[in-house]
């Protein structure tokens, strides 16, 4: 591994993922990636939060907002978590809901991942039918290793 893209948000579950990947980072001195995927609907929820923060500060948020503070707390939990040998870049993107696979493998393919590090979610083959599986989509679409905790 030369660069992990380890997609995670601020849960405990992603700490766990995101310590597992610091090892295989540190044992192949390589780069960690960490995205956030915020979706519209996330951000709209957020946004509601943030314009009545932005109206008692008599300050306006916008997306971009959102994203950095997305970030910054990816970066924080990196902090905490991983050792400093670990070279890190936390970032956060928008995705429509539907869209959050080729969001992951996009920013791979832009940031020049060999690995991506990811949350598998139990779900029944139906499901999986019915829904689609953001995992399964990256696990078929990346060029790469696909590491998944299913926790």
């Amino acid at each position: 591994m030369i660069r992990g893209l380890v997609v995670a948000e601020k849960t405990d579950e992603h700490r766990d993922l995101l310590r597992e990947a610091g090892e295989q980072a540190l044992g192949a001195d390589a780069e960690l990636v960490l995205l956030q995927v915020v979706t519209r609907t996330e951000y709209e929820a957020d946004s509601e939060t943030l314009a009545l923060i932005g109206s008692v500060e008599n300050v306006s948020y916008d997306s971009q907002t959102v994203l950095n503070a997305a970030a910054n707390d990816l970066q924080e939990m990196a902090n905490d978590t991983l050792p400093e040998a670990v070279d890190v870049e936390a970032i956060a993107v928008a995705s429509d809901d539907d869209e959050v696979a080729g969001t992951v493998l996009d920013v791979a393919a832009d940031r020049d991942c060999d690995h991506v590090f990811m949350l598998g979610r139990h779900r029944s083959p139906t499901g999986k039918a019915l829904f689609g599986d953001v995992a399964q989509e990256v696990v078929l679409g990346f060029d790469g290793y696909v590491t998944l905790n299913t926790s």
